[in-house]
């Protein structure tokens, strides 16, 4: 146990018959229960994880290759089960070091945080180690990933280390999340709803001699339309339906505006461009004082936005059972 909380780290495995057992290895002894999902491995993951021997292990097999997502939620209903009070992902490939293990879960366990995530970005020394595409990747991700959950203090949102309080994770509506390389974002996207406090710890990156299963350019052509589907839907459901606030009034009136300016300027310009004659001065002006006092309210909106991160850890008050949601 931790400060008296059962903790379980579920280990999602997809052809790691070689590293696996290093990692099992690493965990530490204060760890209640370690699960391992092989998530319809070609190779000897299986077998390995079936062989290492501790009293704390349950091994898990999908029937068919369902994502690391998929594994992770398959691992973590069953930590679930067994009693754990925090539940912790680590990968299969040895790139997580089990020493960071404390101070990941530590503000959990300490009522801060209801989901913790590992960002390599925090040191600035170790981050060279990090290959320029993932760090290029990232960047771009990350403005994204904070557009989309609300979460605008934290980064590295593809990180796959992570950590959350069960009576959390019971709240959160797994149809939602996605099962293959987009979970942790999906996973900012629901927790922003539930409005669960969201904490980053430093990680150090590790990279071996094994490439990467999330291509760069696949995550930068997959991931955008995700990511700008749940910022419409945390926008709908924060901003119009559980709530109309001021910043819900910036964003519609930014928004009319701008599109405003932007229609009826882009409509004049191609007009007075293919008679070959200037703009009148007032038509210009009909474009440019709505585009710019859009873009202010629009601007106005996101500072709200930001200042809206939610504070309150959920783990505080939540006294319902694994099947209640809000």
């Amino acid at each position: 146990m931790y400060q008296n909380l059962r903790v379980a780290v579920a280990i999602p495995a997809f052809c790691e018959e070689s590293r696996l057992h290093g990692v099992l290895a690493s965990i530490p002894a204060w760890v209640d229960h370690v699960v391992v999902v092989d998530d319809s491995s070609t190779d000897r993951t299986h077998e390995v994880a079936n062989q290492f021997n501790d009293s704390r292990l349950n091994v898990l097999r999908h029937a068919r290759n369902q994502g690391v997502g998929a594994a992770t939620l398959t691992g973590w209903n069953k930590a679930a089960e067994l009693g754990a009070e925090i539940l912790i992902k680590m990968d299969a490939d040895g790139q997580m070091d089990a020493k960071v293990l404390p101070a990941l879960i530590e503000p959990i366990a300490r009522g801060e945080a209801d989901y913790v995530k590992g960002n390599r970005f925090l040191h600035v020394r170790r981050l060279g180690q990090m290959p320029w595409s993932r760090r290029l990747g990232n960047i771009c991700l990350s403005f994204l990933a904070k557009l989309a959950s609300g979460y605008w203090p934290v980064f590295d949102p593809t990180n796959g280390f992570v950590a959350i309080h069960a009576k959390v994770f019971g709240l959160l509506d797994q149809s939602r999340i996605h099962p293959r390389f987009f979970f942790e974002n999906s996973m900012l996207l629901e927790l922003g709803l539930n409005r669960a406090v969201v904490r980053d710890v430093y990680v150090p990156a590790q990279y071996g001699d094994k490439a990467s299963h999330l291509s760069v350019i696949r995550s930068l052509l997959e991931f955008p339309p995700l990511l700008v589907s749940g910022f419409l839907r945390r926008m709908v459901l924060q901003y119009f339906v559980r709530d109309f606030s001021a910043a819900s009034l910036f964003f519609v009136s930014g928004f009319l505006a701008s599109a405003f300016g932007f229609c009826w300027g882009g409509y004049y310009w191609w007009h007075y461009a293919h008679a070959g004659v200037a703009a009148p001065t007032g038509r210009v002006m009909i474009a440019v004082l709505p585009l710019i006092l859009g873009i202010q309210l629009l601007l106005q909106a996101l500072v709200m936005d930001v200042q809206n991160a939610p504070v309150k850890p959920l783990q505080s008050d939540l006294h319902r059972g694994p099947g209640d949601r809000l």
